[in-house]
């Protein structure tokens, strides 16, 4: 029985474009009609090049900005911040990991601090119950809980990516959209960082939008695909099906020019290039 966590119909998004003295500009429509279906516990990839739509439609997945037009249910609520401001309740269910983990963490706060942050505000937990939190999602994401009282500067790319990952859980969110979550990093921790979220969403029944630029990457991770053009989806489907019988001319050339980035192949050129050094 289908249990979707997030749906969208027909969702639209324009911006308004720059006119002069005399006309107002026509509108940029960004996204033209994008529809979907995500189930619990599934993970859906948005692939595409920069520019196609998919940081947009992340941006309203996550109520930070509205749709123009189309319906968008979150756990079966409707959602259009134009009409209502979401709730505390349904801002808790969605979470994001942006893609350079170092800019979207204080500098100035103690990773502590950075994960405590969303408890203090939303919960009211104690300080001794909010740091017995943080101490088991550190240990949750591969960390010890002995960095609790250090700086971001302090660790490496994919430790940053792994307190942000912490971070986003620390509300028992139901639905993670994650934009670029691997891209910035090694490809040796990119791997890492991918079974690391296969992990948690088998441990809590996570529901992911993973969104990348890179179609293979995802073939690892994903359930279903979307491949987004110029703000359409031209292509949408169950994993193996695109990859093995892509049918838009532009997933095809997607295919093409894209390395091969799942684990595996991540694990056979980099065995490759310590066979070359040595």
């Amino acid at each position: 029985m289908s249990n979707p966590v997030l749906e969208a119909r027909n969702i639209v998004r324009d911006y308004p474009a720059s006119g002069n003295m005399f006309s107002r500009g026509e509108p940029v429509r960004a996204l033209k009609g994008i529809s979907f279906t995500l189930d619990r516990g599934r993970t859906l990839a948005i692939v595409g090049e920069s520019g196609c739509g998919k940081s947009t439609l992340a941006r309203i997945l996550t109520m930070i900005d509205r749709q123009t037009e189309g319906e968008l249910y979150i756990d079966g609520q409707p959602i259009d911040i134009a009409k209502a401001p979401a709730t505390k309740a349904q801002r808790r269910m969605v979470q994001m990991v942006f893609q350079n983990p170092y800019g979207s963490l204080n500098p100035r706060q103690k990773i502590g601090d950075v994960l405590g942050e969303p408890l203090k505000i939303n919960t009211r937990l104690s300080a001794a119950e909010r740091r017995d939190r943080a101490y088991a999602m550190l240990e949750k994401v591969g960390m010890d809980p002995r960095h609790y009282n250090r700086y971001p500067h302090m660790f490496s790319g994919g430790q940053r990516q792994r307190i942000a990952v912490a971070r986003a859980l620390m509300l028992n969110p139901e639905l993670l959209v994650l934009d670029e979550p691997v891209s910035a990093l090694d490809l040796s921790v990119q791997a890492q960082i991918l079974n690391l979220l296969a992990d948690l969403q088998d441990e809590f029944n996570l529901t992911y939008v993973f969104i990348s630029h890179d179609l293979s990457v995802v073939r690892y991770i994903a359930d279903e695909v979307m491949v987004m053009y110029f703000g359409e989806a031209v292509e949408y489907g169950a994993r193996e099906e695109v990859f093995a019988d892509p049918k838009h001319s532009y997933t095809r050339t997607l295919f093409a020019a894209t390395p091969r980035a799942d684990v595996e192949s991540i694990r056979t050129r980099l065995a490759a290039r310590e066979t070359a050094t040595v």
